[in-house]
């Protein structure tokens, strides 16, 4: 075989080798999306405790698990809030689940008081699944200087401290039993977006939880706990404040989707058009993207700016 003839059966070889590659990304793709089972949430126990429960994607996905015949624990700051969602769900699904609740403020009390009133409600509960949703987001984009202190404190106390506190909380439950899901809410921006300019702190309080759980998915995989963060793009929440579209999903629809993740891979992208958003986003240049964001945050927080002296002159 001369030199010519070697290198393109090389050639051929690799060619073929990409194809395969390729190929089998692609099956195991709509696998994924499309073909794998849930799994069976009730296996992880009896009990899913949900903050942020009283709004949004929380809300949504405690009326989700209490479908599939889930008790629900829910933790919330606004009593009042607490109690309406609670009769909600026993108005649907009451003769199938019990549902709880417990107050806590996590931008007012301690790590240590977070952790032991989590502790109190829990005891003797057969809690499987936690949802961490909880979450604080800026009211408008600004820079960072122009973040005022009881913002930042609410951001750094609910996002990163709340997350963490309530999950050590009730992981030592899950370790005795040898099993039980944590679900971390993250955030798109610091996962398909290279910056998030003019929202930063919220941004970096997201990209916490995603190590966060990264690294203890690690630590207690091998004791049967599945620990995942689940990143969501714009939903059509209080919080956003954006129309309900196809990309933009309600997070009745959303909630949906998180459930068929559950018990998987440690980061995800639950909704089908949200990750096919990330697909595309990720083959532009960051560059570009950096540009972009930044213009298009300064633009949101002219607005907020307009809204916020519309307010002090009334």
């Amino acid at each position: 075989m001369d030199f010519q003839d070697f290198f393109l059966a090389v050639t051929i070889t690799l060619g073929f080798i990409k194809i395969c590659k390729s190929l089998f990304h692609f099956l195991n793709w709509i696998w994924i999306m499309f073909l794998r089972p849930t799994k069976q949430l009730k296996k992880y126990g009896s009990w899913a405790i949900i903050t942020g429960s009283t709004d949004g994607i929380g809300k949504a996905m405690a009326f989700e698990f209490a479908s599939k015949g889930l008790n629900i624990l829910l933790v919330g700051r606004n009593p009042l809030k607490l109690e309406t969602t609670s009769k909600q769900i026993i108005d649907k699904h009451g003769g199938n689940v019990e549902v709880k609740s417990v107050v806590i403020d996590m931008q007012n009390i301690s790590g240590k008081e977070i952790m032991k009133r989590v502790e109190e409600a829990i005891d003797g509960l057969d809690v499987g699944i936690l949802v961490n949703g909880a979450g604080v987001a800026y009211p408008y984009a600004r820079y960072f200087h122009e973040v005022d202190l009881d913002l930042m404190d609410s951001i750094i106390k609910v996002n990163v401290e709340g997350t963490t506190w309530v999950t050590k909380a009730v992981i030592p439950s899950m370790i005795k039993k040898k099993k039980g899901a944590i679900i971390n809410i993250g955030s798109g921006s610091t996962v398909v977006l290279p910056s998030y300019p003019l929202v930063t702190l919220y941004a970096a309080s997201k990209a916490y939880l995603a190590m966060f759980s990264s690294c203890i998915n690690l630590e207690y995989k091998h004791q049967g706990i599945d620990i995942q963060c689940q990143v969501p793009l714009f939903v059509s929440t209080k919080m956003t404040r954006m129309r309900a579209s196809l990309f933009v999903p309600t997070p009745e629809i959303y909630s949906k989707a998180c459930t068929k993740w559950i018990g998987y891979e440690k980061l995800v992208v639950p909704y089908f058009f949200h990750e096919l958003q990330s697909f595309l986003i990720r083959t532009i240049p960051d560059v570009f993207l950096d540009s972009y964001m930044l213009r298009y945050f300064l633009n949101m927080r002219k607005r907020g700016l307009i809204k916020d002296s519309q307010k002090a002159s009334k």
